[in-house]
């Protein structure tokens, strides 16, 4: 039963908690994989929208924010992957955008409703030195999301999370 004094901001803020698996300075709320929050008749039911639909941390993302919701003391937890929304980059917060420079990722340019093009891959800022005197290597990193580039100022390669609208 749901304790009546949560709201959907409380459990937004306790999903702020659940990191993404492989990035674990994001949150999911804010990498914009929670797309819904619902409270009804002594359940909640949380929608999550994944970055790419073969994301191998699904299915761990769906069980730590059940786990967290249950540690509310909510007993009626429903997590739904859905797909009928598609996820972009533009969906990720600015806290979001932080923490991925934080875990040393080059965020997304923000793309509004332009498409994405593959020059958006190319001068990306490095997120270790800031300079943009970058080159991409590969726009085919260690999972979908990512792109590999390399710095000529630091002389560092660093991945980028790629834009996707």
């Amino acid at each position: 039963m749901v304790n009546e004094m949560f709201d959907k901001s409380d459990i937004l803020k306790a999903l702020q908690d659940v990191k993404d698996p492989e990035i674990p300075t994001i949150s999911i709320v804010d990498l914009g994989i929670v797309t819904d929050v619902t409270i009804n008749n002594g359940s909640v039911s949380v929608k999550l929208t994944p970055t790419f639909a073969g994301c191998p941390a699904l299915k761990v993302m769906e069980s730590m924010v059940e786990e967290r919701i249950k540690n509310m003391g909510i007993e009626n937890v429903e997590v739904i992957t859905d797909f009928s929304v598609q996820w972009t980059t533009d969906m990720i917060t600015e806290n979001g955008l932080r923490a991925l420079k934080a875990h040393g990722l080059a965020p997304p340019p923000r793309l509004g409703n332009k498409p994405v093009q593959i020059e958006l891959l190319d001068k990306v800022i490095c997120p270790l030195c800031g300079s943009s005197d970058t080159e991409l290597k590969t726009p085919f990193g260690p999972t979908l999301c990512r792109s590999i580039h390399y710095c000529k100022n630091c002389l560092n390669a660093f991945e980028q999370f790629k834009p996707v609208g």
